[in-house]
């Protein structure tokens, strides 16, 4: 049965696997651990406010690897898609192809805008594999990358689960 709504805070994180660079498939839970993982989902390679979510990322990536958190977005561009985005806009971080939807549908990342868009959501997963925060906004872009930052950082510090929110 589909979710109706985004993963919450004390989830656990679904077991799915991905296509990653060069059409190789990648187990998201394979990711967890060492690191926090900073999930997004996002709409697509290139759009306006795809661009400027993952710009943000970048600007702020050796703030997040300074935290012990990883970056991965997700859409269902292709794995090829991504390669180029990720090289016009020099992403050092991992995206991940969905094109069946599958893992949308795991996460419970619906679509917005009347079902036009896929939807945006950031989900912050601790090394265990439990969600720690999850925000849903298909305009306020910059708000993904501050939130989740702020809480990593809180993570990294040993926050417990109620007080890193």
């Amino acid at each position: 049965m589909a979710r109706t709504k985004p993963l919450q805070q004390g989830e656990a994180m679904p077991d799915v696997t991905l296509t990653g660079a060069g059409n190789q498939p990648v187990r998201l839970r394979d990711l967890l651990g060492q690191k926090v993982l900073v999930v997004y989902f996002y709409p697509r390679d290139d759009s306006p406010g795809c661009t400027v979510q993952a710009c943000g990322l970048r600007d702020q990536y050796e703030d997040f690897v300074a935290a012990g958190a990883e970056v991965v977005g997700i859409s269902g561009d292709s794995a090829a898609s991504h390669q180029g985005f990720a090289a016009r806009h020099r992403l050092p971080f991992v995206l991940l192809s969905d094109e069946r939807g599958e893992a949308r549908e795991a996460f419970g990342v619906a679509p917005s805008f009347l079902g036009l868009l896929p939807g945006r959501v950031t989900f912050v997963v601790d090394r265990q594999g439990i969600v720690r925060d999850s925000f849903e906004s298909q305009i306020r872009v910059g708000e993904h990358v501050r939130r989740s930052l702020e809480l990593v950082r809180k993570l990294s510090q040993g926050a417990t689960p109620a007080a890193a929110k």
